[in-house]
């Protein structure tokens, strides 16, 4: 039986990129990158592409993808990848893979998978990498604060911890992929946004704000997210060395 899936949310209306799923990189566009590496987790049973664009189904048919149309109206993919989720009663555990990280690493994927099934009282689990000092005031790179068990704390795109004293504070970086225990995706995307969910953008935040629990683990692998024209340029100009 089923019991893991990755979805991977893939909209056409981004504010910085528009159309980025679509981008090509040696001839293959950026969804398809995403997804080619989603199918090589061992630990998955499916993978799906959840999308609001017809342009970005009809490319993910092209190369093979199983792909899900979704309504335009989602403020969030987990949103998105909730109303894939309905459809698929025995799917168990629910994987977020960002459909702009096209060197997404397997084995971190294999992790979150890993967490969320072995920790009967996490919700969510997520990963986190320590974060480069010229990366700490960059608010596209959101941070996060853990504690002692490696729940998160707190997500900002502010550096947190403030450092009143220098040079004792640890900053890690969060990478953003996402496991979700089935139930819990589900009384996630039901919630009402908090205003500091709205006020940071981060859909994460909603999670905390409610008293779910987020478990991290921490991996040495940097991810490499498409968010702006200089991030495709600097992947492009990597892919056709």
């Amino acid at each position: 039986m089923s019991d893991t899936a990755i979805i991977i949310p893939a909209r056409y209306g981004s504010k910085r990129l528009p159309g980025k799923p679509l981008l090509k990189v040696c001839n293959k566009p950026i969804i398809q990158w995403v997804w080619e590496r989603a199918t090589e987790v061992k630990s998955a049973d499916m993978v799906i592409i959840a999308t609001d664009s017809k342009e970005i189904y009809d490319c993910a048919k092209s190369f093979g993808a199983d792909v899900e149309m979704t309504s335009e109206n989602h403020k969030c993919g987990s949103d998105r990848i909730a109303e894939v989720a309905q459809k698929y009663p025995d799917i168990s555990y629910i994987i977020n893979i960002q459909g702009d990280e096209p060197m997404i690493n397997t084995s971190c994927v294999e992790e979150v998978i890993k967490l969320i099934k072995e920790d009967n009282n996490a919700d969510i689990s997520t990963l986190l990498s320590v974060i480069k000092d010229e990366d700490l005031q960059d608010p596209n790179m959101v941070k996060c604060v853990k504690d002692i068990n490696g729940y998160a704390m707190y997500f900002s795109r502010s550096k947190i911890p403030y450092e009143r004293n220098i040079g004792i504070a640890e900053f890690y970086k969060h990478i953003g992929i996402y496991g979700y225990k089935r139930d819990s995706l589900f009384k996630m995307t039901e919630l009402a946004q908090p205003e500091i969910e709205r006020a940071e953008s981060l859909e994460q935040l909603r999670a905390l704000y409610n008293g779910m629990k987020i478990k991290t683990a921490v991996v040495e692998y940097q991810s490499i997210g498409i968010d702006t024209i200089e991030d495709f340029n600097a992947f492009k100009k990597r892919m056709e060395k």
